[in-house]
């Protein structure tokens, strides 16, 4: 049966996106990748440009662990040894070994009890607010979370929602006044790295504001942070922004295997009640397949790398060339939101030089995010380019002559 009707209306909403500037568009294909040689950091072909190599500064492999020889080489040995995929969701048949040393490892990595691993950082998050929430439950979000984190608030049915100002603790705390004696249960949920921006949440002041009104609650304050941007690329050791920021371990973290760890999924860290009871409820961890066991062995590798000293050596290289990249645009004369972060955001604020500059870049050969009105407010427009460690300093030399030259014939 054709369903002309229905084509007709969903091509005319297609079209809509297109002309109000949301489309998402055409995927860049990738179609080879060229190995880090000399001076020069990964190359990227894409399809439909021939020869021409591509720079990539829009990637979440913030420590350039997919293309480690060493992960590869787990993922493959573990693949032939057990096979492509799981064969099931794993309370049927699809758990193995390496998913559960992964997740001990990941729950030591964190000093949790315990942990468990999802699909995706995006299952575990909706998989991990939902079941936690209750009609006796107020939840309180950050109004720049994640999409992840607005779709799991929609799912769930609470008491009610508040959404504070960016970063802001007084409207925190006064939302946790305002529902004491209202609900049970509190869930403040944050990221810990605002991802379009490279900043971070005060963990140490979100904490110090949960704890304050914990006794206000007969179920607790709980504090949710999905840190998915900051785990592994964040802090002295990469253990994210807990770690920057210094205040005590939040009641639940989310992680993601799919950025610095360089590989795919994500996971939970908590308590031991608190993971058997998601065990037990997140609908997307029992009827979903978990990774494959070639994934947990290639994010076993990666969590190691990053727990040694070579890790610190990388994470010290990653907030050089950040830093190396942010004084260059200090000096070029772009606006930034400078840290230690390495998304760096350029705060264009125009639209049209938004779109101009990401094709500026692009006929350079270098990849970057644009993000333009109406996806952001009027004056918020920017690229977000985000550095990696295996980018070399040549490399950020050459995007910052790019940009300057830009700048100089504006």
């Amino acid at each position: 049966m054709p369903i002309d009707r229905l084509r007709s209306v969903l091509s005319d909403h297609v079209s809509s996106l297109h002309e109000a500037g949301t489309a998402k568009g055409a995927e860049t294909v990738v179609v080879a990748v060229r190995r880090a040689e000399g001076d020069r950091g990964p190359r990227f072909l894409l399809q439909g440009e021939g020869d021409k190599e591509f720079m990539r500064m829009n990637s979440n492999s913030y420590m350039g662990l997919g293309l480690r020889e060493e992960v590869i080489a787990a993922e493959d040995a573990a693949t032939h040894a057990f096979g492509a995929g799981p064969g099931a969701v794993r309370f049927i048949s699809g758990s193995y070994e390496a998913h559960l040393a992964l997740e001990s490892e990941l729950a030591l990595f964190h000093g949790r009890e315990a942990g468990m691993i999802f699909s995706s950082a995006y299952a575990a998050i909706v998989s991990t607010i939902t079941p936690l929430v209750t009609p006796d439950t107020v939840l309180i979000s950050d109004e720049l979370n994640h999409n992840c984190i607005i779709n799991a608030m929609r799912l769930s049915r609470p008491a009610g929602k508040a959404i504070y100002a960016h970063n802001d603790m007084a409207q925190l705390e006064a939302a946790l006044v305002e529902w004491k004696g209202k609900a049970r249960r509190a869930l403040v949920v944050t990221d810990g790295i605002f991802s379009m921006r490279g900043d971070h949440a005060p963990l140490d002041e979100v904490m110090e504001i949960c704890q304050r009104h914990d006794a206000d609650y007969a179920e607790n304050v709980v504090c949710l942070v999905d840190d998915s941007h900051g785990v592994g690329a964040f802090g002295a050791t990469g253990r994210g922004t807990e770690e920057y920021t210094g205040g005590p371990p939040v009641d639940i973290l989310v992680g993601t295997l799919g950025k610095a760890f360089g590989v795919n999924g994500g996971y939970v860290v908590a308590d031991s009640d608190t993971i058997a009871f998601l065990r037990e409820s997140s609908q997307m961890y029992i009827y979903s397949n978990p990774i494959t066991v070639g994934e947990a062995a290639a994010a076993l590798t990666a969590l190691k790398i990053v727990s040694s000293d070579e890790g610190r050596s990388m994470l010290d290289r990653l907030r050089s060339l950040t830093k190396r990249f942010e004084d260059g645009l200090g000096r070029i004369g772009i606006e930034t939101i400078p840290g230690e972060h390495p998304v760096v955001p350029l705060m264009i604020r125009d639209t049209a030089k938004t779109h101009d500059l990401v094709q500026h870049l692009y006929d350079r050969g270098v990849l970057v995010t644009g993000l333009a009105y109406p996806v952001v407010p009027r004056g918020d427009e920017e690229i977000r380019t985000q550095v990696n460690a295996d980018h070399t300093e040549a490399d950020i030399d050459y995007v910052l002559g790019v940009l300057e030259a830009y700048v100089a014939d504006a």
